[in-house]
């Protein structure tokens, strides 16, 4: 994933860019760059390796107003051809041709060979540079030569793969073309003046008014309008649509880190995230495609998803499987459609995605409906790809979520998959109105109850700060307690980058135990006593077992545990729920602490190395 944008208009290109970049940069930062096109048939570019300060300082040291022009394109990057470096950073040039692009072009290898037999001399590792090399030639050269948007398309039909790309040209100061398929773009409309954005945190400073271009679009825009076509050149349509948020909801609002701000609205994601779906005694979703006959003839779930939002489908599994009582598989998307599941028209398979644009999960919502079955869209991203793929949407409403580590995404996700699985109960029958109705009043109740639990994480950050130093921890659950696990021990991992494991409790004495020494840290999360006792013995027995071997416990349990707490080395109250719906209190101390022990260790909470917020690649 990159973060890419775009700008014509009145105002000077380099501030509006470089400004964007800077709301972008969540999406890469292993590089970063601009080209701003003076109007007089020249283009300046600048481009650094690192984060977005790197270039900053690079434009200080050039002379920013030697940056002058009103139109400009910019980009930061994630890697994936080629490693961070200078020479690989974006945008890449030709010429008169300025470009960048978010994605893979999978046909890079053939179309370079061409390039180099030719005499061109690439000068990058990357399959982007292709791109303004084959721009280029179609614009001296062949039936498109001299017009700049018909050899844009040309180039666009010879590209095969998942991208997003801008291109510029300097003969053409007053035009950008841009193109997307399967990767994120958005196109933003002000007065006298068009923006573009890889998302609308691009623009939102300057308007509210956006347009969503579709899958295998083309966008010409210019100071005063835009045009869209397919890439034949047909006219196409995008939705055009209203930013509902403002800039401060992309602000740190005094927070040190966008990701203790995220949690702190975590009840508020959930509370909006419930906003809507009951109505006239019926739990409804946000789009739907497919009748509630068809959903009564569903006789196996499936959940794909990748990284926390497959954790929040192993959630689900617990909650659809007792609800429903229909058989539910959760996948890893990278490997779903690789295995050849069994799927037809009773399957409905339900893909979970923060951004609709993650690449594995795209493919296997693809590979679904190849096969006849139905999907269902759990996604923060209205309009995105894997919804619009989709027979029926329920979206989450979190808001933006710009650190990389997912917190209020990865809570309203579970809050959506409480909805569906009641969603299922209500069509098949399994549930009478009264209970359906009783269900989703228990979730009603839960923003109050996460507000409690993030009122009071400072003692969770002073246990991490006494923890930061630790080279390994693990993490113990039962029942939904244990996907709970894995999503702690993968906090801790992305964030401080240390060994952390999370393991099924039960399993333990398969092996796990050879882990525990004198002085490990293990979290261990309580079940409710009341609903699943035989569960908290066991657990008991559990905590007992790695005491005895030198462990120090931090055991999350309900306010009024008394039997767990004398175990406790450490011990973090949660208000009391039912168990199905722990994991939205649970969950939550494992955030602070991941985040706190990476602040500790020097580490930057909201990018961490490696990582980028949404993979829009295989």
């Amino acid at each position: 994933m990159c973060g890419i944008v775009g700008y014509v208009g009145h105002q000077a290109a380099l501030p509006v860019v470089v400004e964007a970049l800077r709301r972008m940069e969540y999406r890469g930062y292993d590089s970063s760059g601009v080209a701003v096109l003076d109007g007089a048939g020249a283009t300046r570019v600048e481009k650094k390796e690192g984060k977005l300060a790197n270039l900053e300082a690079a434009l200080d040291a050039a002379g920013r107003g030697s940056f002058a022009g009103t139109t400009g394109i910019g980009h930061t990057r994630w890697a994936t051809h080629g490693r961070p470096s200078d020479r690989n950073a974006h945008p890449h040039v030709s010429g008169e041709v300025a470009i960048v692009h978010n994605g893979i072009i999978e046909n890079f290898a053939p179309l370079r060979h061409e390039l180099e037999a030719a005499g061109v001399d690439l000068v990058s590792d990357t399959d982007s540079e292709v791109a303004a090399h084959l721009l280029a030639r179609a614009m001296d050269d062949g039936p498109t030569a001299g017009d700049f948007v018909a050899s844009c398309r040309a180039v666009l039909n010879r590209l095969e793969g998942a991208f997003t790309l801008v291109f510029s040209h300097a003969d053409h100061p007053d035009t950008l073309v841009a193109a997307r398929r399967s990767t994120p773009l958005v196109l933003g409309v002000g007065e006298d003046e068009m923006f573009l954005g890889s998302d609308v945190a691009a623009f939102i400073d300057h308007t509210r008014d956006a347009v969503e271009l579709g899958q295998d679009t083309v966008v010409v825009m210019r100071a005063d309008g835009y045009e869209i076509t397919d890439f034949a050149g047909e006219p196409a349509e995008g939705r055009p649509f209203r930013i509902d948020w403002d800039l401060e909801a992309a602000e740190k609002g005094g927070y040190d880190f966008f990701m203790l701000k995220e949690i702190a609205e975590q009840p508020d994601a959930v509370a909006d995230t419930l906003l809507g779906h009951f109505h006239d005694g019926r739990i409804v979703l946000d789009e739907q495609r497919i009748s509630d006959q068809e959903l009564r003839d569903v006789d196996k779930v499936f959940i794909v998803a990748c990284g926390s939002a497959y954790h929040s489908g192993l959630v689900a599994k617990y909650a659809i499987e007792h609800w429903t009582r229909l058989p539910c598989e959760v996948e890893i998307a990278s490997e779903f459609r690789y295995r050849d599941p069994v799927l037809d028209r009773s399957t409905l398979v339900v893909a979970i995605s923060q951004s609709g644009e993650t690449a594995d999960t795209l493919e296997a919502v693809r590979h679904a409906k190849s096969q006849k079955a139905r999907v269902l869209a759990v996604c923060n991203t209205n309009g995105s790809q894997i919804p619009r793929e989709s027979d029926a949407v329920l979206y989450t409403h979190a808001g933006p979520e710009i650190g990389v580590a997912s917190t209020k995404a990865y809570l309203a996700q579970i809050t959506a998959n409480y909805l569906v699985g009641l969603a299922l109960a209500q069509a098949r029958g399994t549930k009478y109105p009264d209970e359906v109705a009783s269900e989703f009043r228990q979730l009603e109740k839960m923003p109050e109850l996460i507000q409690r639990v993030v009122d009071s994480l400072e003692p969770v950050r002073a246990i991490a700060r006494e923890l930061a130093d630790s080279k390994s921890v693990l993490f113990l659950g039962r029942h939904v307690g244990y996907p709970t696990a894995l999503e702690g021990a993968l906090k801790l991992k992305e964030l401080a980058y240390m060994h952390a494991e999370g393991f099924p409790a039960g399993e333990l004495k398969h092996g796990p135990i050879a882990l525990i020494e004198d002085g490990l840290p293990v979290f261990v999360v309580m079940p409710p006593i009341e609903g699943r006792g035989v569960l908290h013995s066991k657990l008991v027995s559990n905590i007992q077992e790695i005491k005895a071997r030198g462990a120090r416990t931090i055991v999350i349990a309900e306010e009024g545990d008394d039997v767990v707490r004398p175990l406790s080395d450490y011990f973090i109250p949660i208000p009391t729920s039912t168990t199905l719906l722990q994991p939205l209190l649970a969950t939550i101390p494992y955030q602070a602490f991941a985040a706190e022990v990476a602040a500790a260790r020097g580490y930057d909470v909201d990018k961490p190395r490696n990582l980028a917020k949404s993979v829009t690649v295989e």
